[in-house]
């Protein structure tokens, strides 16, 4: 599988894991405002080098999770801001909010500093 997208985990918000009841973790680069960070897990190295795809592979540490939806301004936040929401819900709502990238629905665990989050082409 070809890597298209990788960060590693600079720091863990206080409050990022209050999301995780909900299947959610938010991310954004290591210029998150520090209102905003407290909620986040900032990264750094926002490396993007492709389009991310449904069925393309998320991967957290060793935990890959399908991607089954891509909200409309994730390709473009993530490059950006690394500012994206991860929902571990199959989108079984059938939402598709704009910044959100939708994961499969299984569990899901906060990851720690110095962890790597990918993206791979299936």
């Amino acid at each position: 599988m070809k890597k298209i997208y990788s960060t590693t985990v600079k720091e863990l918000g206080p409050m990022a894991s209050d999301f995780l009841g909900e299947k959610m973790i938010i991310l954004f680069g290591d210029m998150a405002p520090a209102e905003l960070a407290e909620f986040c897990v900032v990264h750094t190295g926002n490396e993007l080098t492709d389009t991310i795809e449904v069925g393309d592979i998320l991967k957290i540490n060793d935990a890959e999770y399908q991607i089954v939806e891509v909200g409309c301004e994730v390709q473009k936040n993530l490059g950006n801001l690394g500012h994206i929401c991860l929902r571990f819900n199959n989108n079984a709502d059938g939402e598709s909010l704009e910044g959100s990238l939708y994961l499969e629905d299984k569990d899901v665990a906060l990851p720690q500093v110095g962890s790597e989050i990918a993206i791979f082409k299936a």
